[in-house]
């Protein structure tokens, strides 16, 4: 049997895979992390099946729950929101699985950071103005950044962020971004994006503590700071390659060689 690592994407149900879904609907045991996945998903476990919800689990009991469902010759889907690769705490029940013998599979899920995007309009990497995207957070009581990962240190190279788990922090990224990217720079928050409560907040980052302060955004949202938020202001704007005659010309000359 297989435990499967299942992202259930940013919020709106349908947003999950295909993948995800499909594995959902024969998985007899759902392990799911509480209110940060929508329960419609839960409707596509098979009848009868058992949902336990993690949000006050220990890591210990997380696993044994994994552990006993595999025994017991279940399929088992550990939910998880978002992507498995970002911020889901995955690496130690991996570890853990593994020194238990527990076989597993990751099934990978629409990342918040795309669906704010989506739910601004706005390509990231826009030709001229940015072509690189930094992930990242602040530190906290519960997590430090590793050091060289302060945000003062990552924002020397310019390149467009999308903060995670930051937006009570408001008043440090002021403080650390501004010496590099100016007052002026644009930022844009988009909090529970996909879900009926989205919300939205564009200010220049200076303004930012103020402008999310107001809007009540502490939590649940992804800051982006860059000049690609405003890219028809920048000089440097230019269309992409991908489209262009040049490239048209170059693929018919290449067709007929």
């Amino acid at each position: 049997m297989t435990v499967y690592f299942i992202g259930a994407g940013p919020g709106a149900a349908d947003l999950i895979t295909v993948r995800g879904a499909e594995i959902l609907g024969r998985c007899h045991v759902c392990l799911y992390a509480g209110s940060l996945v929508p329960e419609e998903l839960l409707d596509r476990l098979p009848a009868g099946a058992e949902v336990v919800n993690t949000a006050k689990m220990p890591l210990t009991e997380i696993v044994a729950r994994l552990a006993r469902a595999d025994a017991a010759g279940h399929d088992v889907a550990r939910l998880h929101s978002g992507d498995l690769a970002l911020y889901s705490a995955l690496t130690e029940q991996l570890r853990r699985l593994r020194e238990l013998g527990v076989d597993y599979e990751l099934v990978p899920g629409v990342p918040a950071f795309a669906a704010a995007a989506a739910a601004l309009d706005t390509e990231l990497t826009v030709p001229g103005v940015g072509q690189s995207l930094l992930v990242t957070r602040v530190s906290t009581l519960s997590t430090d950044m590793p050091p060289g990962e302060d945000l003062a240190s990552l924002a020397r190279s310019g390149v467009t962020l999308a903060l995670h788990l930051a937006a009570h922090r408001t008043a440090q990224i002021v403080d650390e971004l501004a010496p590099h990217y100016g007052p002026d720079c644009p930022t844009a928050t988009v909090a529970f994006a996909s879900r009926p409560d989205q919300r939205i907040v564009r200010c220049a980052l200076a303004d930012l503590p103020a402008e999310l302060a107001a809007a009540g955004i502490t939590k649940t949202a992804v800051i982006f700071v860059g000049r690609v938020l405003d890219a028809d202001a920048q000089p440097a704007l230019t269309d992409s390659y991908l489209y262009s005659h040049a490239r048209m010309t170059k693929l018919r000359a290449d067709r007929d060689a």
